[in-house]
Formats: structure tokens, sequence, C-alpha cells
């Protein structure tokens, strides 16, 4: 880490932006101000010490405040009141983290794999416009109605008569003047913005003009109080994991993203660690769940920031803003902090990661479908729906791969698909294939029976060497169907020869005593193509 001036003033601006922020969150769990900032204050700094991420700003997320309600107004009520809802609270911190770190420990990360780039994309995409409409009451002055994303906007344009003309145009202001201070990258915009919002709403008669503010912050510090009953923790662990979801929703996918931006290699475990140990630390300091949020992270990218420096300034700073600081950012008007959460979005709102699908001819439908199931499904729906697109996709290409006539180039060892060079010759009296996916029960009957059927054609060659150069291993089905091609190439005076073949394929070809066809598999297609020239077909 990198204690610069560019990341403390990173640092500093972040603070600013997460102070009231942290305050709207705790509101929406129905929690005490002070319960945010100190999760974000020792959230981010736990997640300093493992985790990799430049960016991250790790504090409680709206999203994640939202499930904590959700789960909180599930539990049936009981004797405690307030009391016994901040315990609960603390618990499903303390589960999250736990569930993070046992996540890391039997290296699950790599589950995050299964989110294909476009998919992960197009979820960014959903996210930011999701964050950006809903600053949309904020910017307008008027009431934010619950619901879903396509409700607030709906209800935001319902009330287009009401909206309050000073708070619009305090918001507007502050978003242009963002915009313009971009123009020079080495000047903290949001920090700027932040500070004459300040100085603007300490000006005699701004109270008159009726804009909101982001009202007092008052930090508790406490020790952690937990649920007493055992039964009590049971009900609170299936109310973890949709938590633990909504965090890794919101988490890696910023995390990533941020990543791939600007070509950052991240470990998925060690940031699921991460994850684990800021929550732990969140919990025990009396705080509420925490993660990446995607807003927080690209204003701290857009800020400058450039190490994990900004993060530790920011959690820093926001504790010395929350304790000595507050009246001042009290004062903050709240349209001006949805100006600056809609600015450090605006760079995500590009049309590119739509687009380059389709100047590949690749995964078209996939980043849009993800940015679509964010925007009518949520953050949490919308990630399993983009989840189950990488999967989807992956099983289609798996169970219909294209299926290769292989010709020899210029008499030589090389032997290339006959579609994509002209000039590769067919080799007299021999059938090459090859199957452009791993054979295994879900795409072997279909392959191989379309070489069954090219080669039961008329004038067809009796011999067919088949390339397994894709398949590094066999299930019983591949296998099965294997000895069927075998089996009919034989009753017509044929031959089958397996070229490329890898030595667990040859085991399994073995124990399946498929022992003729394993012994004489080969580890070249040129090798294939003599021994079918020199061996006669039958034998």
């Amino acid at each position: 880490m990198a204690f610069t001036v560019r990341n403390a003033l990173a640092g500093l601006a972040m603070a600013g932006l997460m102070l009231p922020e942290a305050v709207a969150y705790a509101g929406i769990a129905g929690l005490a101000p002070g319960r945010a900032l100190i999760a974000a204050v020792a959230g981010g700094l736990a997640y300093a010490l493992v985790g990799r991420s430049r960016f991250a700003v790790v504090s409680p997320t709206s999203s994640s405040a939202a499930i904590l309600a959700a789960s909180l107004g599930s539990l049936v009520a009981g004797p405690g009141g307030a009391a016994a809802t901040a315990a609960n609270a603390t618990a499903l911190t303390l589960l999250a983290g736990g569930l993070f770190i046992a996540l890391a420990a039997a290296r699950l990360g790599s589950l995050a794999g299964f989110i294909a780039r476009p998919v992960l994309r197009g979820f960014a995409l959903g996210l930011a416009l999701t964050i950006i409409i809903r600053q949309l009451p904020a910017m307008t002055g008027v009431p934010a109605p619950p619901g879903t994303v396509g409700a607030v906007a709906w209800a935001v344009l319902e009330q287009m008569p009401h909206w309050h003309v000073a708070t619009l145009a305090c918001g507007l202001g502050a978003l242009v003047l963002l915009l313009l201070l971009r123009c020079w990258p080495g000047v903290p915009g949001a920090l700027i913005v932040l500070v004459l919002g300040i100085a603007g709403a300490s000006l005699p008669g701004f109270a008159r003009l009726g804009i909101a503010q982001a009202g007092p912050t008052p930090l508790v510090l406490s020790m952690p109080v937990l649920p007493a009953d055992p039964a009590q923790w049971l009900r609170l662990v299936p109310l973890a994991v949709p938590l633990v979801l909504i965090l890794f929703a919101e988490s890696w996918g910023t995390i990533r993203s941020l990543a791939l931006a600007r070509g950052d290699a991240l470990n998925a475990n060690r940031e699921l660690a991460a994850l684990g140990l800021a929550n732990t630390a969140a919990a025990l300091a009396q705080g509420m769940p925490v993660g990446a949020g995607f807003s927080a992270g690209s204003a701290n990218a857009a800020s400058g920031a450039t190490s994990r420096a900004a993060g530790v300034m920011a959690a820093l700073a926001l504790l010395a803003l929350a304790l000595w600081a507050g009246p001042l950012t009290a004062r903050l008007p709240q349209p001006v902090l949805a100006a600056v959460v809609m600015a450090a979005l605006a760079h995500a709102l590009s049309p590119e990661p739509l687009l380059r699908p389709w100047k590949l001819g690749r995964d078209r439908w996939t980043a849009p479908a993800a940015a679509l199931g964010v925007l009518a499904l949520g953050v949490l729906d919308g990630l399993l729906l983009a989840v189950g697109l990488s999967l989807a996709q992956l099983l289609y290409r798996l169970a219909h791969p294209s299926l290769s006539e292989l010709g020899q180039i210029s008499q030589g060892h090389d032997f290339v698909d006959r579609a994509a060079h002209p000039e590769a010759a067919a080799v007299p009296g021999v059938a090459i294939y090859r199957p452009n996916a791993p054979l295994f029960f879900a795409n072997a009957e279909t392959v191989l029976a379309l070489v069954a059927r090219r080669a039961q054609r008329p004038g067809a060659p009796v011999v067919v060497v088949l390339s397994l150069e894709e398949s590094d291993d066999l299930d019983s089905t591949a296998a099965e169907v294997i000895g069927e091609l075998h089996k009919t190439l034989a009753a017509r005076q044929g031959r089958l020869i397996l070229a490329r073949t890898h030595d667990r394929a040859r085991a399994v070809l073995a124990a399946a005593g498929l022992d003729d066809l394993a012994r004489n598999a080969t580890f070249s297609v040129a090798d294939a193509v003599a021994l079918a020239q020199t061996a006669p077909a039958g034998h």
C-alpha cells in the first residue's frame, strides 16, 4: 500500500461520501446510524489486511441492508425489542463472516469463474443503472417509494409536477460540476463538490430552500451483544445464506469488474477470506454486514485511488468525521450526495459491454440479459440469472459441439479443419473427424451418430480416424458410444482408429473392454493415418 497524497485525497473524498450513505443504509436496515459507521471503519480496515483490490471500499451496502432488514423482519417478535433486534443483526453479520471464511477455506472462490465476463459486464451495467435510478428521489426531492427499480422510476416520473425545484437545481449543478472536473484527472472532484455542498448549506438562508440534508450521524462504541439462546442461532443460519449471496454478488462483481477494467489480477479465495474477516470485524464492533459496493468502488477509482491505502484513509477519515466533524457533514445536501454517486457510475453506462460481443459474433445476448435481469429482478435474483445464463451457455456449447473434418497440409504432419483451410487435402480412403468439445454423456451420442451417418454414405472411406484431442478423459457413456461406433463400422467392413488419445481416455477404453481400440490408439493424427494405410480395414 502506498500512502500518497493522491490516495489520501481519494480517501477523504470517499469518507465524505460514505458517512451519509452509512446513515441511509442503517435506516434501511432499521438500525442506529452508528452501527453502519463503525461497520464501515472496522470492515474497511480489516479488508485492507487481506484483500487485494485497489479500489474496493468495504462498507454497508444498500442491497445487503435491504436483505438484513427483511431477515430481521422475518423473525418472530419476542422479548427484548430493539435490543434483541440489534443482537440478531450482530449475529447475522458474524455468521456471514464465518460463511465467507468457510467458502475461502474450501477454496470455492473458483465458483466465481462460472460467471462469464460478458455476463459480469452486463451485471455491472444493470447494477449501475439500479443504483442511479434509486438516486432519483434524492435528486428530485420526492419521497423514495419502496419496490423494484421500475417502480421507483415510474413513481418519480408520476411525481414530476411535485419535483422540488431547488433540490433538482442543487443536484444537477453538482452533477455538471463533477463531470466538468473530470477534464482534469488529478483534481479530486468528489471531494471538492462535497466541500462546496457543505459550505453552501452553511450559508444563511439555505434552510429556507427546503433542500434535505444528511442529518446527524452519532457514533456509539460498545461491546458486541449476541443471542444467548442456541435455538435462535439455528433460526439465523438460513437467513445468513441470502445475505452472503447478496454480498458476494455485489462485492465480487464490483471487485472483478474494476480489476478487469484496469488489468489487475485477483484471487477469488483471498477476496472471500478478506470479506469474511471484514464482516467478522464489523460484527465484533457491533456493526452490520459490509461488502464492496459498486458505487463506492467506482467513486474511489474516479477519485484517483491507486492502492488499498485509499480505503484505509477512507476508514480512518470516516472515523474522524463521525467523531469530530459530525455537525459539518450533517449539513451535506442529499442531492449533492446523489450527484456524487451518479457521477461515479457514469462511466459504467458505456454501451461497449453490449456492443463488443456483437463485434466478436459471440455471447451476443448474455450481457443485455444480465443487465435486464438485475433491473427487473433485483441484485440477488439478477446474479442468479447471470450465473444461470453462463451455465446454460456452457452446457449448450458442450452439448452441441461442431464436428470438423480434417485434411492434410502439403503431405506433412499437420492436419487441420478443411472448412477453414481449403488447401488441406483429404487422405484417400481415410475420413478424419474431430469433435470440437470433450465427449461426455450429453453430447457423445449426437456427435458420434453424425460420424456414423457420414461414414455410411455411398462412397465414403472405410477407415474413420476420430481425433480425441479435446477429450482428456471419457465418462462411461462416451466410452460406450465409441464402442458402438466401432461395432457399426466393423459390421460394414470398416475400421475406427482413435488419434490424439490421452492416457486417461485409453485407460477408460481398456476398462470398458475396448482393448483393441485402446491398444491401437495413437498420439497423433499422422500416426493414425499411417496405421490406416498399412493395416487393412476390418483388422
